[in-house]
């Protein structure tokens, strides 16, 4: 199997958040991804592009846009997005609807829970799944949480439970 550039685009959301002792609330610094791949030992060829860091829920249109124009932009194929999970779904099915016909980029978006800086973090297992899944699936917009790989239109996120399912 030809081994192929993979690059990840990080927006934020709770994955990237960390605890900031003065202020006493979750804050966003640097993208944890650089220490995350290093310590997961990925040899795989990764481009990382940080976009901007913020929590879903205040993500403008402007920004979502900028995500959906630097994924579709991308000379890599294989295209991973680390977002915030209350918006995730959103962010999927727009970039899905802006598609151009026959593309033939993978993307998967994915977040976490619990921020990987914090104890019981999902972070790095989304990640893990997010890298190896995209280079086994065909083109399209997906979402891979908690173990399972969602298509961008059969997806939600359940509140009340903490879990993405399908619909």
């Amino acid at each position: 199997m030809e081994e192929r550039t993979i690059r990840i685009l990080t927006t934020g959301g709770t994955f990237d958040k960390q605890y900031d002792a003065v202020k006493g609330e979750l804050t966003f610094r640097e993208s944890h991804l650089p220490r995350i791949l290093n310590q997961a030992r990925v040899t795989l060829p990764i481009h990382l592009d940080s976009l901007f860091a913020v929590d879903s829920l205040v993500m403008t249109e402007e920004q979502r846009n900028t995500i959906i124009e630097n994924a579709i932009a991308s000379i890599e194929e294989l295209v991973v997005i680390i977002h915030g999970t209350d918006t995730m779904v959103n962010t999927a099915r727009l970039l899905e609807s802006k598609l151009p016909e026959k593309d033939k980029h993978v993307f998967i978006l994915t977040g976490a829970m619990i921020p990987y800086a914090l104890e019981d973090s999902d972070a790095v297992f989304n990640l893990g799944c997010a890298i190896a899944s995209i280079q086994l699936l065909s083109p399209g917009v997906y979402i891979t949480m908690g173990g399972r790989i969602y298509k961008a239109d059969a997806v939600r996120k359940n509140r009340e439970k903490g879990i993405f399912e399908a619909v």
